[in-house]
């Protein structure tokens, strides 16, 4: 499936076979496409939380209004960040880069996000988005469906998944087998309202 087809085909699934099951190796590949997304200075900040247990799923699945999919798709995703990955080493990720250049974007990293606390934030966002996409489109091209997800409450998901304190959950992604299509495109924006040449 090329890339342009896994876009035009992706739709957000909410009924999933409940027997399917992906195997190790089809979510390690799902995970190793999503960490190449990239990241503001390569932090990679992005922490993928692959659910899988049952018990785990119904109580996840008991805080996100009681929506079917948390429980019955192959795996519950649930994409977290570490708002302080920033500050955790930043050498490792640019060991492998010339010193020319990890010795300017290593210290540029703590110069850019000390003591900028809404910045933090908005690259983890950020990031996330970027993988989330990735993550949907590359399970598109394994034969998967998706469904994107943020009607949880994230409080109760950190707790659940013991999330440490300085890492924020950002949003779910289910992945299996659809049960059945997805409902037709309710309508999409003309392409002249959403996209703006040079200025508004």
């Amino acid at each position: 499936m090329n890339v342009n087809t896994a876009i035009e085909t992706r739709r957000s699934v909410k009924s999933f076979d409940i027997h399917h099951k992906m195997t190790s190796a089809e979510i390690d590949q799902l995970m190793a496409l999503a960490m190449l997304s990239p990241t503001a200075f390569n932090i990679q900040h992005w922490r993928f939380v692959v659910v899988t247990e049952p018990v785990l799923r119904q109580q996840i699945r008991a805080v996100s209004w009681n929506q079917a999919q948390v429980e019955e798709a192959s795996v519950l995703l649930v994409l977290t960040a570490d708002l302080k990955a920033w500050a955790k080493k930043p050498e490792r990720y640019w060991k492998d880069a010339a010193p020319a250049v990890s010795d300017i974007l290593v210290p540029a990293i703590g110069n850019f996000y000390t003591g900028n606390e809404q910045m933090q934030r908005d690259e983890v966002m950020r990031s996330c988005g970027m993988a989330a996409m990735t993550i949907m489109l590359a399970a598109k091209e394994m034969g998967y469906d998706t469904c994107p997800m943020d009607g949880f409450d994230f409080d109760a998901v950190a707790k659940l998944i013991n999330l440490p304190a300085d890492h924020t959950p950002v949003m779910f992604i289910t992945v299996g087998k659809a049960l059945k299509p997805a409902s037709p495109r309710s309508g999409q924006l003309a392409m002249d309202e959403v996209v703006i040449q040079n200025k508004f």
